[in-house]
């Protein structure tokens, strides 16, 4: 019988050809080849348009505990769900491929997922080198999730998280039986995703672990200060909406 890992890495891509060309899977694979934990890593393609999926093959193929799952165009909850569906290991952790947080800042995670916290989610104190509108939304998104769904944490936002396996299953599948998953056109940050999981892991009793972590800012087409505040907070509003009318059966 095959002995499951012990982390699976989940790394969701769309269009990030360029961001794979600077070695952001090696940086992964030489960080996780030197710990004593076993682990695989799920690089989950978001139907992209550029060569993501055949670079992310060709790295697959030579590097033995790297799978590729290949997601129509859906958006990043949905392929990081994809990505957990398919996770073998006891613990997950997700992070972006430009590695703006770096995978070695997982070694300050696993000593709390070893004293039995589910849910544990990097803070970028400090945002340094960000642009002023990034840290304007650092500062008034808290005061938001606070008020409309008791989410007290600083940084909902990281892209650098970590769960036990069978809870971010239980809590995906509540998620996609609420609103399931569409395909889209375009990029999408899907910005409210990382709030419903941490809304929904606290409402199922789960305390939540936030660690400083180490960040550098990355320049993204993708990120608009009018759209991102627009959208955050109808995503908040959503979620509400969805736990008032007793969408989400927990």
């Amino acid at each position: 019988m095959t002995t499951k890992p012990y982390l699976s890495v989940i790394i969701p891509l769309y269009d990030e050809a360029d961001n794979l060309k600077k070695g952001s899977l090696e940086q992964v694979c030489d960080y996780l080849k030197s710990r004593v934990f076993t682990w695989e890593m799920l690089l989950v393609n978001d139907g992209s348009t550029d060569d993501t999926l055949k670079i992310i093959q060709a790295f697959s193929a030579h590097h033995p505990g790297v799978r590729v799952i290949d997601n129509p165009h859906q958006g990043k909850a949905a392929t990081v769900a994809a990505g957990v569906f398919n996770a073998l290991g006891k613990y997950l952790l997700f992070t972006d491929t430009d590695q703006a947080t770096p995978i070695s800042e997982f070694d300050k995670f696993k000593p709390l997922l070893d004293q039995g916290f589910q849910v544990v989610i990097g803070s970028r104190t400090g945002r340094k080198g960000a642009p002023l509108y990034r840290q304007i939304l650092a500062l008034g998104m808290p005061v938001f999730r606070t008020l409309i769904l008791q989410v007290m944490v600083r940084d909902s936002q990281c892209g650098f998280k970590a769960f036990s396996t069978d809870l971010a299953v239980k809590i995906f599948k509540i998620i996609a039986a609420a609103h399931p998953p569409k395909s889209i056109r375009g990029p999408s940050t899907n910005p409210g995703f990382d709030v419903e999981f941490l809304f929904l892991a606290r409402r199922m009793g789960h305390r939540i672990a936030e660690v400083p972590v180490f960040w550098t800012h990355r320049e993204s087409n993708r990120v608009s200060f009018f759209k991102d505040s627009v959208n955050g907070l109808k995503e908040l509003l959503l979620i509400r909406w969805r736990s008032v009318r007793g969408a989400y059966k927990i």
